[in-house]
């Protein structure tokens, strides 16, 4: 059981597919229409995805896991578990390293880290920073010690096959202790650097040269992260050089502010109902005081306290048909300032980028629809810091991530040098 604390007071390309200017994304996003992408019949977020199964923890069992470590540290570093490993590693890792966590404090998180097969260059292995999507919120569910999804294997085994070395954090209080904090934007950057920091600390044949690959909820987290990586990365004396994100959930801070009973007036699809239970969960965690729970039936704060440990499949088993809107008793909009501590919480930032950033979307997604990362196109470009944005039109949540490897492909190929 978690234990809970209290707060501390580039250019568009011209290629087709892709979209050019904040006015272009703006009407593709305004022609698409959320209310009918959401409408759409939904199979589930991660369709791919395994049941997960008893975690395997490689010989560490890092649950209850002490924060001795600071921040950018390597704690335990062992061989990862065959069983859950990639076919195209030629090492892999399991470890802990510090970091720090939703209330501020030095905190333990965890992960895994893949080397190619070979002899590391001189320098080390370029490196990829994998920010993983939705798998929940339990320590069960920490990536780390379980299969990885087949789009995620085949994914990850590409990057491999490219010679990167894979840096893939579990976020903190995934299989550590304290709640994974879902979608909170500062906390994943700190997570994300401080896991590759931690690697080269370890002393593994890495290069300090990394870029971040993310997809859906860690699409939210590559973003975050990318935004202050300049900054992050400074003190370990890592090179950043740019990001890529798929399915990102942007600007959902925007419409989550008016929850309320029987909001939205449509039945969203099951995945965006899961995100919304784990979000709300997220925040609980993060600002007791604002008492989420009064504004939820029973069954509402029942399935909150469920999407604690249960991890995706199981959680949407519990959710079943079940919508968001119902589980609502009061308007949210009722707590003071909600837009802004949810902006705060998990806004992705549309401005601070100081490398390129690639952002790819299926306009068939309706886990994550396309307006949401279309609109972040827009404010970037409203901010004289457009993405190379690439759209993919026949492409839904999980798709996106093999349509948009070759281009994401050759995107890192050249800012990776």
């Amino acid at each position: 059981m978690h234990t809970r604390r209290t707060p501390a007071a580039p250019r568009a390309s011209h290629r087709p597919g892709r979209l050019r200017t904040a006015a272009g994304a703006l009407a593709l996003a305004a022609a698409t229409g959320l209310s009918a992408v959401i409408a759409a019949p939904s199979a589930g977020a991660e369709p791919t995805d395994p049941v997960q199964t008893a975690p395997v923890w490689s010989g560490v069992d890092s649950r209850d896991a002490a924060p001795d470590l600071t921040p950018g540290r390597s704690g335990v570093v062992v061989p990862l578990d065959p069983s859950i490993s990639l076919a195209s590693a030629g090492e892999a890792h399991r470890q802990t390293y510090g970091t720090t966590n939703q209330f501020g404090d030095q905190a333990t998180s965890s992960g895994a880290v893949f080397l190619p097969k070979g002899e590391a260059p001189e320098g080390g292995w370029p490196v990829i920073a994998w920010a993983h999507g939705t798998t929940g919120l339990g320590d069960d569910c920490a990536p780390s010690t379980q299969p990885r999804s087949a789009r995620d294997t085949e994914y990850l085994n590409h990057w491999l096959d490219q010679g990167y070395a894979v840096v893939a954090t579990d976020y903190a209080g995934l299989g550590t202790p304290n709640l994974l904090s879902y979608l909170n934007g500062e906390v994943a950057a700190h997570n994300v650097v401080d896991s590759v920091a931690a690697a080269r600390d370890a002393k593994l044949p890495l290069s300090a040269k990394y870029s971040i690959v993310g997809q859906s909820q860690g699409a939210g987290a590559a973003m975050n992260t990318a935004a202050r990586a300049t900054g992050l990365s400074a003190p370990y004396g890592l090179d950043y050089r740019g990001v890529v994100a798929t399915g990102t959930p942007a600007n959902i801070e925007a419409i989550f502010q008016y929850a309320a009973p029987g909001f939205p007036p449509i039945d969203l699809p099951q995945g965006l109902n899961i995100y919304s239970l784990y979000i709300l969960t997220a925040l609980r965690d993060a600002h007791p005081e604002l008492d989420i729970d009064s504004f939820l039936s029973p069954e509402g704060v029942g399935l909150l306290d469920r999407a604690e440990t249960l991890c995706y499949s199981s959680m949407a088993d519990a959710v079943g048909d079940t919508q968001v809107g119902k589980l609502v008793t009061r308007p949210l909009a009722e707590i003071p300032n909600f837009y802004g501590i949810l902006h705060d919480f998990m806004g992705t930032p549309d401005r601070g980028y100081d490398k390129p950033v690639f952002l790819g979307q299926g306009l068939m997604d309706i886990d994550v629809p396309a307006p949401f990362a279309l609109s972040l196109a827009a404010q970037m470009a409203l901010n004289a810091q457009p993405p190379e944005l690439h759209v993919y039109p026949t492409q839904d949540h999980s798709g996106t991530v093999g349509a948009s490897t070759p281009d994401s492909t050759a995107f890192l190929q050249r800012v990776m040098g």
